[in-house]
């Protein structure tokens, strides 16, 4: 039997409890129901990958907007106030080239960015010029490179950058890459092990990588071994050197269902927002109603503009 296209919507939560809850099991009890989640961007939208700050008694979260219609997504700011109450959203960075990933760095009182932008063939380094509306590329961290997923932390006397690299058979869902600098506009040096793992269940980035007591690295990492995003797994850096690079996979596996009666398909992002967590989950949806939506698309590139009314189903 022909199954329908399936079509992955990701909708983007708000947890009221750190990051670092989520390396216990017995803290994660009940959390579902004390997720605020984003509004529905509606029909055949989705937003995913969200990163945040804290600034001026507001909670400013970051994300990919993504629309079938285009395939391209831009990055789309969401402001929310005591309470977490929804003041409202603006797209805050859009360019010819899909936007994703926009992982949020405060540094010397500055915010800056780190979009993925690997269609333009770089890991760029963006600086908010007034926040939280107007970014400006500063520099390109690494050139020539098709990275995705970029993660970075200061840690000890050196910044790192974990991300993955796009290439053919599903590259980036099964390479962990790793580099360093001194400072955080670089120059930046890219690991002699690379890539440090692979591992399809185990090496995608997916959220801010974040301390233990103990002062380990520990990196959130995409389970793409069933589906692209189905789950979120912890990975603990033993050893993080310019000379040597090594890694355990912890126990924890976080899957949609553990947050989402609606999206339980996946979950790929874990992100630190000062005491609050985001996370993002993944349903899967079949329809024919996807042909429809692409033949419009290659129409409108075509520039016949768009045929009949749009699919609203989803």
């Amino acid at each position: 039997m022909i199954r329908p296209p399936s079509s992955d919507f990701w909708q983007v939560g708000i947890v009221p409890a750190p990051i670092t809850t989520f390396t216990r099991p017995s803290g994660l009890a009940g959390i579902s129901s004390r997720i605020t989640w984003l509004p529905d961007p509606g029909p055949w939208r989705y937003l995913a990958d969200p990163f945040g700050v804290q600034r001026n008694g507001a909670t400013h979260v970051f994300v990919e907007a993504f629309d079938y219609r285009t395939k391209h997504a831009v990055i789309e700011h969401h402001e929310f106030g005591h309470d977490l109450v929804w003041h409202g959203k603006a797209t805050v960075l859009s360019r010819p080239f899909h936007l994703s990933y926009p992982y949020i760095i405060e540094h010397a009182g500055e915010v800056f960015m780190i979009p993925e932008s690997q269609r333009a063939g770089e890991i760029a380094l963006y600086w908010a010029r007034e926040f939280p509306h107007q970014w400006v590329r500063e520099t390109a961290l690494l050139s020539g490179i098709p990275g995705a997923e970029a993660s970075v932390l200061r840690h000890g006397d050196r910044w790192w950058m974990f991300f993955t690299v796009v290439g053919p058979q599903a590259r980036d869902q099964r390479e962990l890459h790793v580099a360093y600098a001194e400072n955080l506009t670089g120059p930046w040096q890219l690991h002699s092990q690379n890539p440090v793992r692979q591992d399809r269940r185990a090496a995608r980035p997916g959220g801010t990588p974040f301390l233990t007591p103990d002062g380990a690295v520990i990196l959130p990492v995409q389970d793409c071994g069933r589906t692209y995003g189905g789950a979120l797994r912890l990975l603990r850096f033993t050893t993080l050197t310019p000379e040597h690079v090594a890694t355990e996979l912890l126990d924890t596996e976080l899957t949609g269902d553990l947050f989402s009666s609606t999206h339980q398909d996946g979950c790929h992002t874990l992100s630190a927002c000062g005491e609050l967590t985001l996370i993002d989950t993944k349903r899967i949806v079949r329809t024919w109603a996807r042909h429809k939506i692409n033949l419009q698309r290659q129409m409108a590139r075509m520039g016949f503009g768009y045929v009949g009314r749009a699919a609203h189903e989803t």
